[in-house]
């Protein structure tokens, strides 16, 4: 993050992005629910394969994101979630965008929006991206426990989720706050 600081003109104020993607589809998780004692409440589970990928990004510090529902992941579906993610960052600020090494966050085909820098987490470091922790919370209060009727539904239903949770600035700030990540 230092040698970042030193490529941009003094006194820029920098932002902390985290991103990640999560596939939600009609496979989806059983949750854990609170029952009777001695009980065992049903849930749906579908077997059919439609699925979409939410693409979203938070900036904790300020309690925001940026998102995108998606029918796949790939290159362009990442140039489109760069592109959304430019229009969030404060106007003068630049923001270090943390991502995992999936191939499409380092392919040379990107076109880096000019106020974002990629920053790529270590090889299979999961736990260090609190987006992860967006999705968990996601699935366990607004995600699990469906049946999607169609890739329209699914659509639908994460984007609602995806709004409740930027309604929801110190949900974003709790859940994605590392202290770690800002003694720079």
């Amino acid at each position: 993050m230092a040698a970042i600081r030193q490529t941009l003109p003094a006194n820029t104020p920098i932002e902390i992005w985290w991103q990640d993607e999560a596939r939600v589809g009609q496979k989806n998780k059983i949750t854990r629910r609170w029952a009777k004692r001695g009980t065992r409440p049903r849930a749906a589970k579908d077997q059919r394969t439609k699925s979409g990928y939410i693409f979203g990004a938070i900036c904790p510090q300020r309690g925001v994101g940026a998102a995108l529902v998606l029918p796949r992941c790939n290159t362009q579906a990442m140039q489109w979630h760069l592109d959304e993610i430019s229009t969030q960052v404060m106007p003068g600020s630049h923001a270090i965008l943390i991502v995992d090494q999936a191939g499409w966050h380092t392919t040379a085909k990107l076109v880096i929006p000019f106020n974002i820098t990629l920053l790529p987490l270590p090889p299979r470091s999961p736990e260090l991206n609190p987006v992860e922790n967006i999705w968990q919370f996601m699935r366990e209060n607004w995600l699990s426990n469906r049946v999607f009727k169609s890739y329209d539904e699914i659509v639908a239903i994460c984007s609602e989720a995806w709004n409740k949770l930027i309604d929801q600035p110190w949900r974003i700030m709790s859940i994605g706050l590392r202290k770690w990540a800002h003694g720079f």
